[in-house]
């Protein structure tokens, strides 16, 4: 079998799932079951669909081969996103459940207005478009080189079948459905990642102790950097990046809390946040030491490292002494990923932008509140894919940098607009909010720069923390007087 045909089979088949799924997930659904799954979810299935909800394929793609540069540096920051888990768990949780919030942007208009309420919800669109895109990204150009251009079909078709698969199966359930494709995405990267390293780890010979050996003597096992706080994999920097950016992408991100308020209760939600956080913790492990066995491989076998580290997991899993179930389980976990990640995206991105920007939620209407949802979805689909083509052909950077750099500039304005507003009582300037959340990200580019240039100081995702300070700083400045 050709490794198109293979490709193309495995899609296939995951896909009839996905719809078998969404099928009987969506039945009887309405715009309830849509926005907040009618709060019914038990809390272990979706702690476990959080596994999966928290990985793309960005994840899937990019993270081994960070181990080529950076080693296991990036375990510093998943550290740090099991303290912002609990942070999310005892601070956010509550408040949301507490005003039964159907988007948790609605606590912005309760607390500051309007404008502060649509700067928030526009602030998440533009970050949850730019970093799914990013993320579905990757899985395009993958199926691009496997299936796609051996077959002479071009990059932009390729993204207007997957994105025309993902918006079939999300348009009817909802965050019902998203919950339990992302349980069964959840098995199928766990078990596609272990099971490749049990199969690159025997084709060069390795016993489970052996392998285990050959991975801690590994110069690209390296976890923990404390010599040059300069450098972007300084521990601290990476572990409070690590803490502010789980909640700032996790808490205040309507596609992640989506899942979070479809519990019963608040205290459901807290025990799925805690366990979610630690669980993800040993799941990015094994994405880095299957890094590190795949370049034992390419060295075992006097392969050059690729000079974009993303291409190293899909090199070694065509290569001709891999056996094709790693070819399988491949495209098995990057499509389990990739689908749910851009699933999730797009119902949130569907949710925040028919409630709190067009306000339809408002009126008694449900069959006309139908329509403008349905409507809505296509609309994010179709944005989705000219953003995907747009970063295909406009950048070079390696994908895990480019969602937490695009991050670091879009979620910190909201990061800094909740910070105030749950601890700071003194009202703003409604007006003028959008103002500041627009100066934040300059002027931190601006201090990133500067920082770099005179200092010789490499600013990491603690970026977000800059830009989350600026905002609270600017809304401090249009604090008014209750009196006034």
């Amino acid at each position: 079998m050709s490794q198109p045909l293979i490709v193309i089979t495995v899609i296939a088949a995951y896909f009839v799932l996905l719809m078998a799924v969404s099928y009987f997930a969506g039945r009887g659904s309405d715009n309830s079951t849509f926005f907040t799954g009618k709060r019914q979810a038990p809390w272990p299935l979706v702690a476990f669909a959080m596994i999966g909800a928290a990985i793309s394929g960005v994840t899937f793609i990019s993270v081994p081969g960070m181990v080529v540069g950076k080693g296991y540096a990036y375990l510093q920051m998943v550290l740090g996103f099991i303290v912002g888990y609990a942070a999310i768990a005892f601070v956010l949780v509550p408040l949301f459940y507490k005003r039964r919030l159907i988007s948790i942007y609605g606590y912005l208009e309760e607390r500051f207005g309007s404008s502060t309420y649509r700067t928030g919800a526009w602030f998440f669109f533009i970050s949850k478009m730019l970093g799914a895109a990013v993320r579905f990204f990757v899985v395009c150009a993958v199926l691009q080189l496997l299936v796609f251009s051996p077959l002479h079909i071009p990059f932009v078709f390729n993204v207007i079948v997957t994105i025309a698969l993902i918006w079939l199966y999300t348009v009817q359930g909802g965050v019902k459905t998203l919950i339990w494709t992302d349980t069964i995405k959840s098995f199928c990267l766990i078990m596609s990642v272990i099971l490749c390293i049990w199969f690159v780890a025997t084709n060069m010979g390795f016993s489970f102790g052996e392998l285990a050996g050959a991975i801690a003597d590994h110069p690209t096992s390296r976890m923990f950097f404390f010599d040059n706080p300069k450098e972007g994999t300084y521990f601290w920097k990476q572990f409070l990046a690590g803490v502010f950016m789980a909640i700032a992408t996790n808490g205040l991100d309507q596609d992640m809390m989506q899942r979070n308020l479809a519990c019963r209760d608040s205290r459901q939600s807290q025990k799925n946040m805690i366990v979610s956080g630690v669980t993800q913790f040993f799941v990015i492990a094994l994405f880095l030491l299957l890094g590190t066995v795949l370049v034992m491989f390419v060295t075992d076998k006097g392969i050059a490292i690729p000079e974009k580290t993303d291409e190293l997991f899909g090199m070694v899993a065509q290569h001709p002494d891999v056996p094709v179930i790693v070819l399988i389980l491949f495209v098995l976990g990057l499509v389990s990923a990739a689908y749910s990640a851009a699933g999730s995206a797009l119902t949130s991105l569907t949710t925040s932008y028919t409630v709190d920007i067009l306000g339809a939620h408002k009126k008694p209407d449900e069959e006309r509140l139908t329509r403008v949802r349905k409507l809505v979805h296509f609309a994010m689909s179709a944005v989705m894919g000219l953003v995907i083509i747009a970063f295909y052909y406009l950048s070079d950077q390696d994908a895990i940098s480019a969602v937490y750099t695009l991050a670091s500039y879009t979620y910190g304005p909201i990061l800094g607009l909740f910070v105030y507003g749950m601890f700071w009582s003194k009202p703003v300037r409604d007006r003028l909010v959008p103002v500041v959340c627009i100066a934040a990200p300059v002027l931190s580019w601006c201090m990133q720069w500067l920082l770099k240039e005179c200092f010789g100081y490499e600013t990491s995702f603690e970026l977000l923390i800059i830009n989350a300070a600026i905002t609270v700083a600017g809304l401090r400045l249009l604090g008014i007087n209750k009196a006034s």
